[in-house]
Formats: structure tokens, sequence, C-alpha cells
């Protein structure tokens, strides 16, 4: 199962998050590339037109995961197993309080 995310910034398409059958890619959308107001999602994750590869969920996504007791209530609402970061991501990540999203690109995953 190879589930994919888009990732946005400040509402906008910056780029797209897969699982792969080697771990992770994320890769920047190429108008997103192009466009003279493009920022970094991350410090960590530079605007570039090749794709980032990475055999663990990458630590930027990987820290907007909540912790403690709203951990607790994801795993037991939807059924997740805590070591299914990309799930978890996909689940509890749509709207966050800083200004990157990530959307499912298939809703009917979860």
């Amino acid at each position: 199962m190879n589930r994919k995310a888009n990732v946005l910034l400040h509402n906008r398409l910056a780029g797209i998050l897969a699982e792969t059958d080697s771990g992770y890619a994320f890769s920047y959308d190429e108008s997103y590339v192009l466009s003279s107001e493009a920022m970094s999602i991350s410090k960590t994750l530079p605007v570039t037109s090749k794709a980032y590869q990475s055999k663990v969920l990458f630590p930027f996504f990987d820290g907007l995961i909540p912790e403690g007791w709203l951990l607790d209530i994801a795993i037991d609402n939807w059924k997740i197993n805590a070591r299914d970061r990309f799930g978890l991501l996909l689940a509890c990540c749509k709207n966050t309080i800083g200004a990157v999203s990530v959307i499912p690109q298939d809703d009917e995953e979860l």
C-alpha cells in the first residue's frame, strides 16, 4: 500500500509526500518550484526540483504528528497502529497549527 499526500504551505500546493517500497519520497510541485514566491516547507527540505528520498519518515513530517494524550486519542479513534507514522500523519495533520498541512490524496484510505 503506497500512500500519497499533498503537502500545502499556506494553503498552496507545495509538493507531494509518498510512501515508497524503499521508504518515503518528497518532491516539490514543479509549478511551485518555478514560482517566485516558493518557500521551503522546512530548513531541512530546501526548494529543489529533485526528489528527496528517505528510508524513514522525514523528521520534519514526523514532528507534525501529535504526541502524548492527543496521539493516544488519534490512535484509539482511528484505530491506527502507533508505529504507522505515515498513517498518523495522514489522519492528524490536515489542519495543523502551523503553515504546513498534509492532505491524503485518497481520503478513502482513512
